[in-house]
């Protein structure tokens, strides 16, 4: 081999010097390679690819994600010897506000601003609980949920989702 490092035979670089081409081979061949690499040495469990693909299914195209505004677990201070207080929670997603308490007699919540909504409280892929939002746009369940949840909202047209938590 020569200083420019090329082969005198052919002219190529030698297979450990050539750079990733712009036709994307090298990327693809590297790139199967470190998927097979990682699938022997870090399998993915088969419960987590479930999982994975039931949240997928979930998941609402046409809906607006609520974003998590307030939690009184982080953003509120605490009260001295108050126990089993219920937690607190604002999403928000455009007008629509969503204000919610969860505690170990459920769910308690409103719609603003006030309107009817169909509410569905997930709790994985195959649960949801509905619930009615009233004109006052105030709901209830009488199930708190026991691991991570999201709520689903649906108003007229419209449909809100917001951020899974954990209970």
């Amino acid at each position: 081999m020569n200083d420019d490092m090329h082969d005198e035979v052919t002219g190529e670089e030698p297979l450990g010097e050539r750079p990733l081409g712009d036709d994307g081979f090298g990327v693809e061949l590297l790139e199967e390679e470190l998927r097979q690499a990682a699938a022997i040495l870090d399998p993915v469990p088969a419960q987590l690819r479930q999982i994975a693909v039931e949240a997928f299914a979930l998941h609402d195209l046409d809906a607006r994600i609520a974003e998590l505004t307030f939690d009184s677990v982080v953003d509120a201070i605490p009260v001295r010897g108050a126990t089993d207080t219920p937690r607190m929670l604002t999403f928000r997603a455009g007008e629509v506000t969503v204000d919610v308490e969860v505690g170990a007699h459920g769910l308690l919540g409103q719609v603003l601003p006030p309107q009817q909504a169909r509410i569905e409280v997930l709790g994985g892929p195959q649960w949801a609980t509905p619930v009615v939002a009233d004109d006052m746009g105030r709901f209830t369940s009488d199930a708190p949920p026991s691991g991570p949840f999201a709520l689903r909202l649906r108003t007229g047209g419209e449909v809100v989702v917001t951020e899974w938590l954990r209970a």
